[in-house]
């Protein structure tokens, strides 16, 4: 690395400097002077100059006397790419507040989305549901496809660059609503059609996520089907597997053999063992994708910094009672008949669906965070067994009878992991990092929900508590697998490295103080740490205070079938 970045500094003074009345005619957008360069390849870093012109980066090394339009002084402060958020549900929240707040002050320059669930393609009755469902944040639908969302966001405004993967859930419900069945051969077409279709507009490959009803009765064909659509067009897949429990070890051969059979790259999505039962599954877990890279495949994964996930009470109930979509669910959890098989297998270890209320061991560690109905929101932030012994009801009926009164499936944080498997998960150089959050304020409409604490400290937790306090991966190895690792993973050209011609995405931090403030008691609070961030050269964050900029842009999988990439 040291010599490459001599080779770019002769080159960059011999292109500045032919001689020196040329040299001082010079004129950068930016300089950042004396900077501690992280390059993103883990390589270690070596202090030089950055210049950048327009949304790119010019040359690095030692800039020598040319003279920045604005110059800023990173001495004894580390530069590295903008960090990649690999598993974002700023979905929403962008539409909301475009500066992407949450995230943009812990350095993340781009978000992506797809986590199953796409925001498009859409037909009109998913339309018509998705306007019905909305909760704090409401927005009208105007886009049909994935494409056309991804462009109303940056027509709108927004900080950060933004990708997605297309959703198997999407297409799904597109093709064949909530049903419980495999898809004819004709529907399969369709599926695939949609797939295609929506890798032509620039998706990054295909997402699924498996525990929830629909996604749930898409059998393993269908997957591999779906999955070699994406694969056609140069797309990745990636998935919430099947199960991060009881069938944590079938869940991975699950998502190799797709991998495998559809011929794509495979990424497990927040990689877990959740219950403490299945804890001791991580190192067979890693064993297996360890086998299948070193057979060449291209397997890895991505994790949030918590041993808390968060979701929703559907992922405490059984998934036969929620086909046939919302409405359906509700109608028949107010059936006394069904009510009581619900609770009933609420209770009752099963390794057919993924059962988190048993997963979390107990009531006291399902923390309630969202609701739609004003009438509920003072319960936002207490425990399921809080709110039934409140309510004289066992914690099983008190879930129904939520989902029922909230007419929604109530936002949920479940404590399912160990810190020792996080700890472990970290220090695995194929795993990346992704807040699965939104990214939001503490302000306006955000407060009338808890997020997970992971929405405002995800990254800078990483740098802070396991890089920087208990040093389990150095700092190099941290900003690797936070930019060049998902760039590559995903195959997103010019993002991800600090190398000339790639674009100025861009974070200026100080690794001693970088800090995050969030918990699970008060989650609206904003990460500390990072000073200046530069989003396609285009600068963001000044001094830690967002500066109102929305140079956000649409990034593109290889598939893309209009423009050059960007």
């Amino acid at each position: 690395m040291r010599v490459a970045l001599i080779i770019l500094t002769l080159a960059a003074t011999a292109c500045a400097s032919p001689d020196r009345e040329k040299e001082e005619a010079i004129v950068w957008d930016l300089v950042i002077r004396d900077a501690l360069i992280h390059d993103g390849s883990g390589s270690e870093p070596v202090s030089g100059d950055i210049a950048v012109t327009g949304d790119s980066i010019a040359a690095v090394g030692t800039i020598g006397p040319g003279r920045g339009r604005r110059e800023i002084d990173a001495s004894g402060r580390a530069v590295s790419p903008g960090f990649i958020n690999v598993l974002s549900w700023a979905t929403t929240s962008l539409i909301e507040d475009g500066r992407s707040q949450g995230d943009i002050r812990q350095g993340v320059t781009l978000e992506i989305f797809g986590e199953g669930w796409s925001m498009g393609p859409l037909n009109d009755a998913m339309k018509e549901e998705t306007r019905r469902r909305q909760t704090d944040i409401h927005y009208e639908i105007e886009w049909t496809t994935l494409g056309e969302y991804l462009e109303y966001l940056v027509a709108r405004g927004v900080s950060p660059n933004v990708a997605s993967f297309v959703g198997a859930t999407t297409v799904r419900i597109h093709t064949l609503g909530y049903e419980n069945r495999p898809p004819t051969p004709a529907e399969l077409a369709t599926m695939e059609q949609l797939v295609a279709a929506a890798m032509e507009e620039g998706a990054l490959g295909l997402g699924s996520s498996l525990i929830y009803a629909p996604a749930f009765y898409a059998g393993t064909e269908e997957l591999i089907a779906l999955a070699r659509a994406a694969g056609n067009h140069g797309g990745v897949y990636i998935s919430h597997m099947r199960s991060e429990g009881n069938r944590l070890l079938e869940a991975v051969d699950e998502l190799i053999r797709i991998a495998r059979e559809a011929r794509v790259p495979a990424e497990i999505y927040h990689l877990k063992a959740a219950g403490e039962a299945n804890w001791p599954k991580l190192e067979q877990v890693i064993e297996k994708v360890e086998d299948a890279r070193r057979a060449g495949m291209r397997i890895s994964a991505d994790m949030y910094t918590y041993t808390a996930g968060a979701t929703g009470l559907d992922a405490s109930m059984p998934p036969w009672v929620q086909e046939g979509g919302h409405d359906a669910w509700v109608t028949r959890l107010k059936d006394p008949e069904m009510r009581r098989r619900v609770m009933r297998e609420m209770k009752t270890p099963a390794d057919d669906w993924e059962n988190l209320f048993l997963a979390a061991g107990s009531p006291e560690r399902v923390l309630l965070v969202g609701f739609r109905s004003e009438k509920l929101k003072p319960l936002t932030g207490k425990t399921l067994a809080q709110i039934a012994a409140a309510r004289g009801k066992s914690p099983e009926e008190t879930a129904i009878d939520l989902v029922i009164e909230d007419d929604s499936r109530v936002e949920t944080v479940y404590f399912l992991m160990s810190e020792d498997n996080v700890r472990r998960q970290v220090a695995i150089p194929w795993v990346g990092f992704g807040s699965d959050e939104g990214s939001m304020a503490p302000e306006g409409v955000f407060l009338a929900s808890s997020p997970h604490p992971r929405a405002y400290g995800n990254f800078a937790r990483l740098l802070s508590r396991y890089v920087r306090d208990e040093k389990i991966i150095p700092l190099t190895e941290a900003i690797r697998r936070m930019t060049s690792l998902p760039a590559e993973t995903f195959n997103i050209e010019r993002r991800g490295r600090i190398v000339p011609g790639y674009y100025a995405d861009l974070v200026v931090f100080n690794p001693e103080e970088v800090q995050d403030h969030a918990t699970f008691e008060k989650p609206h609070q904003y990460a500390t740490g990072v000073q200046h961030v530069f989003v396609n050269g285009v600068q963001v964050l000044d001094e830690g205070e967002h500066t109102g900029a929305k140079p956000g842009r649409v990034v593109r999988g290889p598939g893309w079938t209009g423009r050059p990439r960007s």
